[in-house]
């Protein structure tokens, strides 16, 4: 059967997007930059989960590198002008940091279980070494998962137009697209597992041991629920559009029928360019040493009882808060 591609042709997100992509543009290059300097300077020594924030900024800042030509495509309406070999390396950039910044959060949610739940667990006590090669397998993974777009051309012409885009609504699917149509949603589908799981298992165990209201238990839940509202406000829209747009498509309505769906799938895709500005907040809330030399920065007094919610702080506390228990 022939593929049909549908075309994607609309006035209003030219209009509207351009400004959304510049506003994250600019908190991200401004909050991770920050943090990168905060990592590389003002953090030693590093211990093992700050190995896992410094990778969700390091992905973040290659989405911001090319966040300016996206914004060069809105406002050209939808016309792509950098020629098909950066075409593939921007949506290959664009899918690296979907995915890895899932994965990183993810593994961020893990470790303030493992920490508040199971403080003795051996987990806690692992090296930066160990946490480096966790990372690297994680890039490895993401890097094989998107591989496909940098193998042949991605965009695609209309009439005077170039238009660059990774998810194209064709029926039926050619392989590669139904490949990173389903890399999309299990990408988001298992870590939301994880996540819920994890922070149902914590909320519920330390309202049993009444530890809810500890200080640095509170702490721990303010950081988790930063991970999760994050997860929920960049990834969770962009997936309801794709699977509402994929049952359409099954159910082979025309191009004309799809057009409004198509639309939000492509303005809640821009969603997931906010996570390299949401991001900062996650080290903020996870990184004592982060808390300190931002208030510095501020000219604020830190306040007392600084929570320690993603390093030794956190087993130390909850250990002790446990044995009285």
């Amino acid at each position: 059967m022939e593929t049909v591609c549908c075309q994607y042709q609309t006035k209003v997100l030219p209009i509207v997007l351009p400004p959304l992509i510049i506003a994250e543009f600019l908190l991200g290059i401004l909050g991770n930059g920050l943090a990168l300097w905060i990592f590389c300077w003002h953090m030693r020594p590093w211990k093992s989960s700050t190995v896992l924030l410094f990778n969700l900024a390091l992905a973040d800042f290659l989405l911001i590198l090319v966040l300016p030509f996206r914004i060069s495509y809105y406002l050209s309406k939808l016309d792509w002008r950098f020629g098909d070999v950066f075409c593939r390396i921007f949506l290959f950039l664009v899918s690296l940091n979907r995915n890895g910044s899932i994965a990183f959060l993810t593994l961020i949610a893990l470790d303030r279980y493992v920490r508040v739940l199971h403080p003795h667990h051996r987990l806690n006590s692992s090296s930066v070494a160990k946490a480096a090669g966790v990372a690297v397998a994680v890039w490895a993974v993401t890097v094989a998962l998107n591989a496909h777009l940098l193998t042949g051309p991605q965009h695609m012409k209309l009439g005077n137009l170039t238009q660059c885009e990774s998810f194209k609504v064709c029926m039926p699917d050619d392989p590669a697209n139904a490949w990173y149509k389903t890399v999309f949603m299990l990408s988001f589908c298992g870590p939301l597992v994880l996540l819920l799981v994890c922070s149902t298992r914590i909320i519920s165990e330390l309202r049993r041991r009444h530890l809810d209201q500890h200080g640095n238990m509170k702490g721990a839940l303010a950081s988790l629920a930063v991970v999760v509202v994050v997860f929920l406000v960049c990834f969770l829209p962009c997936n309801v559009a794709q699977t509402v747009l994929s049952v359409k498509l099954w159910l082979k309505r025309p191009c004309e029928a799809i057009e409004v769906v198509s639309d939000v799938f492509y303005a809640t895709l821009t969603l997931t360019y906010l996570n390299s500005a949401l991001d900062p907040v996650v080290y903020y809330f996870s990184s004592p040493t982060f808390q300190r030399v931002c208030r510095r920065l501020l000219r604020l007094q830190s306040g007392e009882g600084m929570v320690d919610t993603g390093e030794d702080g956190t087993k130390d506390s909850s250990s002790q808060a446990l044995r009285q228990q």
